[in-house]
């Protein structure tokens, strides 16, 4: 981060400038590895929004009207760039949320580039003007100005997936990142800037969500919003954007089971599963945090389980390896130890971890990975979204419960199936209500759509049904043949 122009942390990206904020709100920025303040942010208000909105009304006039080539120049120009700011992205993510540098370049940063690639394809196969076979024909057009709000998870990923749509099919936009995140954002809107998009195509904004969020979500100029992030946060942008009647895209919270069968490999599969429900310090929203498990291996994966907990490494954020780092700030740390808490006292029985910080990390929001048994799907640790390195352990008696017991979820977002019978695999994949099923570990490629089923949200992010959420269906009648 050093020699990085922080200073712009304090400004806004609005119609192709750095500017000054009309709100005077500030909060400071935390390194949670730290404790230590990195900068101070510049929190917006609805007059800030109504200035990038205003941007981005105007500039969608003509750039709505720009051609496929145009654009997918302009994406592989951002492509380029991102390549050469590769190292400061994924600093960054270190610096603001925690991010392991091996993992925030192997996972956080490489999103900037698989996404990006996966949407030059879908762009480029893309038809914007089909002839139906009833001779009227199709056209896809841009949506208009779109309000995107990402959160501090996955920054990157999150940016990329609602940003890079909305430019690719002719849509101007607002993005208002997680205010607890916003150096990766910023260093984003830069690398956009040195792309060459015209003025007041891209705007960003740093802001509370019941402030700004809530600003984009009700002004009657955009006509999209798309929200990542809790199930609150969620319903929040859904009610104010009705008065409107403007398209909502969301992609929510997971309680995400994960059901082990006797027939798979245990050891290989079940300390996969540990260590990916424990991925991103369990911070995030697909995680397999319900591990579900067959009566007649259980005891054996309980003791698969805790080891693999118990040597899972923790570590400095800025050290190479394959360690996990603190939680995103205090406020998480809080809730997740009240979680566990509450999981004692409902009667769970800890397996690994439990409460306070691991030996050794005294400073920054560091936590114990921790696994409960002897759950009940009735518990709260087992239906609400602990975010962070939580994993429950709940047995199943046959093929017919385990699914009973993974739907019995107000959640939809992934499933996880351990077996090793491709033929079980296949069906139980097709009665789980999810919207994405990981088998044997298999993980999701950019480019398939992602998103989920219930309160997980709508919407699909990614590839071309990630383009098509950003367009309006248009028919044309009668034309001369």
């Amino acid at each position: 981060m050093k020699g990085h122009k922080m200073e712009r942390l304090n400004q806004f990206y609005i119609d192709g400038k750095w500017v000054a904020p009309i709100s005077d709100l500030k909060m400071p920025v935390i390194n949670p590895a730290t404790e230590e303040q990195v900068g101070m942010l510049a929190l917006g208000n609805r007059k800030d929004v109504d200035y990038a909105v205003a941007a981005a009304k105007t500039a969608f006039e003509s750039y709505s009207l720009s051609s496929k080539k145009m654009r997918i120049n302009l994406l592989h120009k951002v492509k380029d760039i991102t390549e050469r700011r590769f190292e400061d992205l994924a600093q960054a993510m270190r610096v603001e949320m925690g991010a392991p540098i091996t993992m925030s370049r192997d996972a956080q940063t490489d999103a900037a580039l698989g996404h990006l690639k996966s949407f030059i394809d879908a762009l480029e196969n893309l038809q914007e003007r089909v002839t139906l076979a009833n001779g009227d024909v199709m056209v896809r057009e841009p949506i208009g100005v779109c309000g995107l709000i990402t959160p501090w998870n996955w920054p990157v990923n999150q940016i990329v997936l609602k940003v890079l749509p909305a430019l690719a099919t002719g849509c101007t936009c607002i993005l208002k990142p997680s205010e607890h995140t916003p150096i990766s954002a910023m260093m984003y809107a830069e690398i956009l800037h040195e792309a060459g998009y015209p003025a007041g195509v891209f705007n960003l904004i740093n802001g509370e969500g019941p402030i700004v969020g809530s600003a984009m979500s009700q002004h009657r100029d955009i006509q999209m919003m798309s929200f990542t992030g809790s199930v609150r946060g969620g319903t929040a942008v859904t009610r104010d954007a009705a008065e409107t009647v403007k398209r909502v895209t969301l992609e929510l919270g997971g309680k995400s089971p994960n059901l082990v069968f006797a027939d798979c490999n245990l050891q290989k599969r079940v300390s996969d599963s540990v260590a990916e429900c424990m991925y991103n310090t369990g911070q995030s929203c697909d995680a397999p945090t319900r591990l579900l498990v067959e009566k007649s291996c259980y005891e054996e994966v309980l003791k698969i389980a805790k080891q693999a907990a118990d040597n899972m490494a923790i570590g400095n954020p800025e050290d190479e390896g394959p360690h996990i780092g603190p939680l995103f700030d205090k406020i998480q740390f809080d809730r997740v130890q009240t979680m566990i808490k509450l999981g004692i006292e409902e009667g769970a029985a800890l397996l690994a971890g439990g409460l306070g910080k691991p030996a050794g990390y005294e400073v920054g929001w560091y936590v114990k990975p921790t696994i409960f048994f002897n759950v009940t799907n009735d518990m709260r640790i087992a239906r609400e979204e602990i975010f962070g390195p939580v994993l429950v352990i709940i047995p199943f008696d046959d093929e017919a419960h385990a699914i009973s017991i993974a739907n019995d979820s107000l959640y939809g977002l992934a499933g996880y199936i351990q077996t090793g019978d491709p033929e079980r695999a296949e069906r139980v994949a097709s009665k789980l209500r999810v919207g994405a099923v990981h088998i044997n570990g298999s993980g999701i490629e950019y480019g398939t759509p992602f998103g989920g089923y219930k309160q997980s949200g709508n919407g699909r992010e990614g590839g071309t049904m990630g383009l098509e959420d950003y367009q309006e269906i248009k028919t044309l009648h009668g034309l001369f043949r």
